[in-house]
């Protein structure tokens, strides 16, 4: 069972788009499918994100489009109910 959220998911499958060019963000407190959704969706419905692939494993977060701030993605996991871990992301080309 997910220790996070409690939703009883044990997928540990990777939401993924496929990624030309973003930034890689390190969030914490993911531990399954639910999670990954949950940060998948908060951060894909920020204007200007073109996908998102989130990596459970290793807690990676790639975040590809233009003119999103790293300021709106930290709301986002946020509000999805995790943390941001670094807080400088890398480019990813």
């Amino acid at each position: 069972m997910c220790t996070a959220c409690a939703c009883g998911t044990q997928d540990s499958a990777s939401a993924q788009v496929e990624i030309t060019e973003g930034r890689t963000y390190t969030v914490s407190g993911m531990t399954c499918g639910h999670c990954v959704s949950s940060v998948s969706a908060e951060i894909g419905g920020i204007g200007g994100v073109t996908g998102v692939q989130v990596d459970l494993a290793t807690g990676l977060v790639t975040v590809s489009g233009a003119t999103f701030s790293d300021e709106e993605i930290r709301a986002a996991v946020d509000r999805a109910g995790y943390a941001l871990a670094d807080t400088s992301p890398a480019s990813v080309s």
